[in-house]
Protein backbone atom coordinates (compact mmCIF):
# COMPACT_ATOMS: atom_id res chain seq x y z
CA UNK A 1 0.00 0.00 0.00
CA UNK A 2 2.90 2.05 0.97
CA UNK A 3 4.04 2.01 -2.61
CA UNK A 4 1.02 2.42 -4.40
CA UNK A 5 0.57 5.81 -2.52
CA UNK A 6 3.78 6.73 -3.66
CA UNK A 7 3.03 6.14 -7.35
CA UNK A 8 0.02 8.17 -6.81
CA UNK A 9 1.75 11.27 -5.40
CA UNK A 10 4.39 10.95 -8.14
CA UNK A 11 1.68 10.73 -10.82
CA UNK A 12 -0.31 13.82 -9.22
CA UNK A 13 2.66 15.97 -8.70
CA UNK A 14 3.46 15.36 -12.04
CA UNK A 15 0.31 16.50 -13.30
CA UNK A 16 0.63 19.56 -11.27
CA UNK A 17 4.25 20.62 -12.78
CA UNK A 18 2.31 20.29 -16.10
CA UNK A 19 -0.31 22.40 -15.26
CA UNK A 20 1.80 25.17 -13.64
CA UNK A 21 4.06 25.12 -16.53
CA UNK A 22 1.28 25.37 -19.24
CA UNK A 23 -0.61 28.65 -17.28
CA UNK A 24 3.52 29.91 -16.88
CA UNK A 25 3.36 29.25 -20.85
CA UNK A 26 -0.05 30.86 -21.14
CA UNK A 27 0.51 34.02 -18.52
CA UNK A 28 3.62 34.88 -19.44
CA UNK A 29 3.88 38.37 -21.62
CA UNK A 30 6.38 40.25 -23.76
CA UNK A 31 8.72 42.88 -21.74
CA UNK A 32 11.08 44.14 -23.74
CA UNK A 33 11.47 41.50 -26.99
CA UNK A 34 7.64 41.62 -27.45
CA UNK A 35 6.78 38.62 -29.58
CA UNK A 36 10.14 36.84 -29.95
CA UNK A 37 9.97 36.68 -25.75
CA UNK A 38 6.65 35.31 -25.73
CA UNK A 39 8.18 32.57 -28.32
CA UNK A 40 11.04 31.82 -26.12
CA UNK A 41 9.42 31.88 -23.08
CA UNK A 42 6.30 28.86 -24.38
CA UNK A 43 9.21 26.73 -25.62
CA UNK A 44 10.72 27.15 -22.03
CA UNK A 45 7.73 26.17 -20.29
CA UNK A 46 7.33 23.21 -22.77
CA UNK A 47 10.48 21.91 -22.31
CA UNK A 48 10.15 22.27 -18.51
CA UNK A 49 6.90 20.25 -18.74
CA UNK A 50 8.04 17.41 -20.58
CA UNK A 51 11.04 17.02 -18.72
CA UNK A 52 8.83 17.22 -15.07
CA UNK A 53 6.93 14.49 -16.86
CA UNK A 54 9.28 12.43 -17.83
CA UNK A 55 10.90 12.86 -14.19
CA UNK A 56 7.43 11.55 -12.77
CA UNK A 57 6.70 8.27 -15.40
CA UNK A 58 10.60 7.31 -14.63
CA UNK A 59 9.92 7.39 -10.69
CA UNK A 60 6.68 5.90 -10.97
CA UNK A 61 8.11 3.19 -13.72
CA UNK A 62 10.72 2.56 -11.16
CA UNK A 63 8.52 1.94 -7.75
CA UNK A 64 5.98 0.01 -9.87
CA UNK A 65 8.82 -2.16 -10.71
CA UNK A 66 10.03 -2.39 -7.29
CA UNK A 67 7.14 -3.55 -5.94
CA UNK A 68 6.64 -5.92 -8.56
CA UNK A 69 9.66 -7.54 -7.61
CA UNK A 70 9.12 -7.60 -3.81
CA UNK A 71 9.11 -10.87 -2.45
CA UNK A 72 5.71 -12.42 -0.43
CA UNK A 73 6.34 -13.76 2.64
CA UNK A 74 3.88 -16.46 4.06
CA UNK A 75 3.54 -17.27 7.71
CA UNK A 76 2.09 -20.21 10.02
CA UNK A 77 -0.07 -18.93 13.32
CA UNK A 78 -0.60 -21.10 16.07
CA UNK A 79 -3.34 -19.84 18.08
CA UNK A 80 -3.58 -21.75 21.95
CA UNK A 81 -6.65 -21.29 23.50
CA UNK A 82 -6.16 -22.03 27.19
CA UNK A 83 -8.40 -22.29 30.22
CA UNK A 84 -6.30 -21.65 33.96
CA UNK A 85 -7.68 -22.28 37.36
CA UNK A 86 -5.37 -21.54 40.35
CA UNK A 87 -2.32 -20.64 38.07
CA UNK A 88 -2.89 -24.52 36.22
CA UNK A 89 -3.74 -25.05 32.94
CA UNK A 90 -5.97 -27.35 32.98
CA UNK A 91 -7.73 -27.49 28.86
CA UNK A 92 -5.96 -26.10 25.96
CA UNK A 93 -7.65 -25.80 22.23
CA UNK A 94 -4.94 -25.93 19.31
CA UNK A 95 -5.85 -24.08 15.95
CA UNK A 96 -3.58 -22.70 13.17
CA UNK A 97 -3.79 -20.62 9.75
CA UNK A 98 -1.40 -19.45 6.90
CA UNK A 99 -1.02 -16.15 5.98
CA UNK A 100 0.70 -13.87 3.70
CA UNK A 101 1.59 -11.00 4.94
CA UNK A 102 -0.65 -7.60 4.60
CA UNK A 103 -3.65 -10.42 4.61
CA UNK A 104 -6.43 -11.59 6.96
CA UNK A 105 -7.48 -15.27 7.35
CA UNK A 106 -10.46 -16.54 9.63
CA UNK A 107 -11.07 -20.05 11.37
CA UNK A 108 -14.47 -20.70 12.55
CA UNK A 109 -15.40 -24.11 13.93
CA UNK A 110 -18.44 -24.96 16.42
CA UNK A 111 -22.25 -26.14 16.45
CA UNK A 112 -25.37 -23.45 15.50
CA UNK A 113 -27.74 -23.86 18.33
CA UNK A 114 -31.19 -23.34 17.85
CA UNK A 115 -32.60 -20.74 20.13
CA UNK A 116 -36.72 -20.16 20.55
CA UNK A 117 -37.62 -16.66 19.98
CA UNK A 118 -41.22 -16.74 20.28
CA UNK A 119 -43.98 -19.90 19.64
CA UNK A 120 -42.33 -22.13 16.85
CA UNK A 121 -40.16 -19.33 15.89
CA UNK A 122 -36.82 -20.32 16.28
CA UNK A 123 -33.14 -18.54 15.02
CA UNK A 124 -29.90 -20.17 15.32
CA UNK A 125 -26.91 -19.04 17.35
CA UNK A 126 -23.21 -20.07 16.47
CA UNK A 127 -21.61 -22.13 19.59
CA UNK A 128 -17.76 -22.87 19.09
CA UNK A 129 -14.19 -20.20 18.35
CA UNK A 130 -14.12 -17.76 16.04
CA UNK A 131 -10.50 -16.39 15.41
CA UNK A 132 -10.01 -13.51 12.48
CA UNK A 133 -6.31 -12.37 12.19
CA UNK A 134 -4.70 -9.89 10.20
CA UNK A 135 -0.70 -9.71 10.06
CA UNK A 136 1.59 -7.08 8.53
CA UNK A 137 5.56 -7.47 7.98
CA UNK A 138 7.75 -4.49 9.80
CA UNK A 139 11.53 -5.06 10.39
CA UNK A 140 11.30 -4.91 14.24
CA UNK A 141 8.57 -7.60 13.93
CA UNK A 142 5.40 -8.47 12.78
CA UNK A 143 2.15 -6.87 13.53
CA UNK A 144 -1.21 -8.89 14.52
CA UNK A 145 -4.86 -7.97 14.66
CA UNK A 146 -6.79 -10.33 15.95
CA UNK A 147 -10.20 -10.99 17.08
CA UNK A 148 -11.24 -13.93 19.17
CA UNK A 149 -14.91 -15.01 19.89
CA UNK A 150 -15.07 -18.11 22.21
CA UNK A 151 -18.57 -19.88 23.25
CA UNK A 152 -19.78 -22.61 24.76
CA UNK A 153 -22.37 -24.54 27.15
CA UNK A 154 -22.38 -23.64 31.00
CA UNK A 155 -21.88 -26.29 32.80
CA UNK A 156 -24.84 -27.13 35.34
CA UNK A 157 -23.39 -25.10 38.83
CA UNK A 158 -22.78 -22.20 36.14
CA UNK A 159 -26.74 -21.87 35.37
CA UNK A 160 -29.72 -19.73 36.30
CA UNK A 161 -31.82 -23.06 36.67
CA UNK A 162 -33.17 -22.96 33.97
CA UNK A 163 -32.66 -26.17 32.76
CA UNK A 164 -35.60 -26.00 30.12
CA UNK A 165 -33.05 -23.67 27.69
CA UNK A 166 -29.68 -23.93 27.28
CA UNK A 167 -27.06 -21.28 28.93
CA UNK A 168 -24.19 -20.21 26.89
CA UNK A 169 -21.03 -18.58 27.89
CA UNK A 170 -19.37 -15.80 25.46
CA UNK A 171 -16.08 -14.73 25.76
CA UNK A 172 -14.51 -11.77 23.29
CA UNK A 173 -11.05 -11.23 23.08
CA UNK A 174 -9.46 -8.16 20.61
CA UNK A 175 -6.06 -6.96 20.58
CA UNK A 176 -3.49 -5.54 18.47
CA UNK A 177 0.71 -6.40 19.05
CA UNK A 178 4.01 -7.20 17.71
CA UNK A 179 4.89 -10.52 17.83
CA UNK A 180 8.17 -12.03 17.30
CA UNK A 181 8.94 -15.20 15.04
CA UNK A 182 9.53 -18.18 16.69
CA UNK A 183 7.89 -17.28 20.29
CA UNK A 184 4.95 -17.81 22.32
CA UNK A 185 2.88 -15.06 23.05
CA UNK A 186 0.01 -13.82 25.33
CA UNK A 187 -2.36 -11.68 22.98
CA UNK A 188 -5.40 -11.82 25.45
CA UNK A 189 -6.67 -13.11 28.32
CA UNK A 190 -10.60 -13.28 29.62
CA UNK A 191 -11.90 -13.98 33.59
CA UNK A 192 -14.63 -16.10 33.96
CA UNK A 193 -17.14 -14.51 36.01
CA UNK A 194 -18.82 -17.76 37.18
CA UNK A 195 -15.78 -19.87 38.02
CA UNK A 196 -11.98 -18.89 39.19
CA UNK A 197 -10.75 -19.64 35.86
CA UNK A 198 -9.08 -17.50 33.11
CA UNK A 199 -9.05 -17.75 29.40
CA UNK A 200 -6.32 -17.34 27.65
CA UNK A 201 -5.14 -16.81 23.83
CA UNK A 202 -1.46 -17.61 23.00
CA UNK A 203 -0.13 -17.13 19.34
CA UNK A 204 3.31 -18.44 17.35
CA UNK A 205 4.20 -16.84 14.56
CA UNK A 206 6.89 -18.86 12.23
CA UNK A 207 7.66 -18.04 8.57
CA UNK A 208 7.35 -20.53 6.15
CA UNK A 209 10.02 -21.11 3.91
Amino acid sequence: MRKAFVVRALVILGFILCLAALGFAQDATPSESGADTKGVAQEKAKADTAAAYERAHQAASAAMHEQAEKPVHAYRLDFSVKEVEDGKTINTRQYSMNLQAEDANEIKIGTRVPIETGQSQFQYMDVGTSIWCRIGERSEGIPLSVRAEISNFAIPEQSSGHEAHPVIRQLQIKASTLAQLGKPMIVGSVDDPNSKRQFQLEVTVSKLR
